[in-house]
């Protein structure tokens, strides 16, 4: 399993990395996705290692630029969170973009189970 995170400089971005630190700690089976690692990487050097996993894109804003940098690539992925389409769902909503605050920790718990779900139906 991937989880690609995004890797905006937004409340919700900082919301999804975190999260996705997280669920790699939590998960000896997880991997994470550098989306600048992959966007910078023209020649496609790691494309065939990411197409040997499902990916779960989680986006932090709604330009979903996680999935666009995949797609451009043509790797598929298989799941995607929108982190405020989820936070909006729970009147939930951190707004510091560098530092959470308990706020911002009580959107990261949403978004992480939000990802361990999506992981169970893959």
């Amino acid at each position: 399993m991937a989880l690609a995170s995004c890797n905006g400089m937004s409340a919700n971005g900082l919301v999804s990395r975190v999260a996705v630190g997280d669920c790699k700690k939590e998960n000896s089976n997880v991997i994470s996705i550098c989306m600048g690692s992959t966007s910078a990487d023209i020649e496609g050097l790691n494309d065939d290692m990411l197409k040997k996993f499902p990916i779960i894109a989680i986006n932090g804003c709604g330009n979903a630029c996680v999935n666009k940098i995949l797609n451009n690539k043509g790797i598929e992925v298989s799941r995607t969170i929108g982190v405020g389409d989820v936070l909006s769902e729970h009147n939930a909503f951190s707004t510091d973009p560098f530092r959470l605050d308990d706020d911002g920790e009580k959107c990261v718990e949403i978004i992480k189970n939000k990802i361990n779900d999506e992981m169970k139906q893959l």
